[in-house]
């Protein structure tokens, strides 16, 4: 069974899931050993499933709360 309990870690994969769907990016499973963009990137298939459920469950997260950066366009 999977942990349903993640890390709010900056830079950690629920923090970075969170960003990617924040920002409008594309889900792609990562995260930074340390500090975001200043260490090393992690992606599959050196995350485990843990990892990767962790992402997803803060991009998803944060598609439910629908809290989107306001890049100040007009719809």
């Amino acid at each position: 069974m999977l942990n349903t309990s993640y890390s709010e870690r900056h830079g950690g994969p629920h923090d970075r899931g969170g960003a990617d769907s924040y920002y409008g990016r594309a889900r792609d499973p990562h995260y930074y050993t340390g500090a975001s963009y200043s260490t090393r990137r992690v992606t599959p298939p050196e995350m485990t499933a843990e990892e990767i459920a962790a992402y997803n469950a803060g991009y998803d997260a944060n598609e439910a709360d629908r809290n989107f950066k306001d890049w100040g366009v007009a719809e």
